[in-house]
């Protein structure tokens, strides 16, 4: 169930910068007629606008908002490709936090978000033919990482729901890829040291994936080798991630 880039129109939510920008930059320059920028102040994605002229539209969208996702859906009704790249990462713990605010936060953006967008463009990405969604996950939905909080247990959470969601919607001709992102330099991924991949890298695969419909995909050195950890010795790879937790700073160890 692949598609082809040139020709589509794409949303991509959380759109302004890092790995969404990157996205909305190789959909345009691979021929994409249209791309929706959703972002949740539309003054950050002016610059990508500019640059895209007639071919970009910028949506005002926080995914953790239902309204926010139905009036999108209302004004992107030519959608062929959704790009679910909307991440939260607030740095808490899950016990260790004084509330579990950061815990839900995390969930509302990460799963509920992605959920519900796949949910109002469903029936869109039917109506164009069956197109494709993409979902920007992380290497902490393939292993619990502890001193990331809530945010490695809703990137499980949404690599749970990519399988069923391509299951639902395998009749209409809609392909669901999952992307397994490891560490990247963007603003997320600050506090990390170290080797970090591009952007421009992850989006790059993630079109190679949307032409070939590919259910799920690493896109980097480190989703790679974390998958390899874990089916090599879980327990140990568990134990390396628990020692994170007592670390001043956090590294690729590239």
């Amino acid at each position: 169930m692949g598609m082809q880039i040139e020709g589509s129109t794409a949303l991509v939510t959380g759109g302004n910068r890092g790995i969404g920008e990157a996205f909305v930059r190789a959909l345009l320059n691979h021929g994409a007629a249209k791309v929706y920028v959703g972002t949740r102040d539309p003054a950050n994605a002016s610059h990508l606008a500019a640059e895209g002229g007639s071919r970009v539209e910028v949506l005002t969208l926080d995914v953790a908002d239902p309204e926010q996702i139905q009036a999108a859906s209302r004004d992107a009704g030519d959608v062929s490709i959704l790009v679910n790249n909307a991440g939260a990462f607030l740095n808490q713990r899950l016990i260790g936090a004084d509330t579990i605010d950061a815990a839900r936060a995390e969930m509302e953006v990460n799963y509920f978000g992605l959920l519900g967008m796949c949910r109002a463009f469903a029936p869109i990405l039917k109506r164009n033919g069956g197109g494709a969604i993409v979902n920007v996950l992380s290497s902490g939905g393939l292993v619990a990482v502890p001193a990331m909080g809530g945010y490695s247990p809703s990137k499980f959470a949404a690599r749970a729901a990519s399988t069923s969601i391509r299951a639902e919607l395998a009749k209409q001709g809609t392909s669901v890829t999952a992307l397994i992102v490891g560490s990247v330099d963007t603003r997320m991924a600050a506090h990390v040291e170290g080797t970090k991949e591009r952007p421009e890298d992850i989006a790059r695969i993630g079109l190679s994936a949307i032409r070939r419909g590919a259910d799920e995909i690493d896109t980097d050195r480190m989703a790679m080798e974390v998958r390899a950890a874990m089916a090599r010795d879980p327990k140990a790879q568990e134990r390396a991630l628990a020692r994170m937790l007592d670390m001043d700073s956090i590294s690729t160890g590239r």
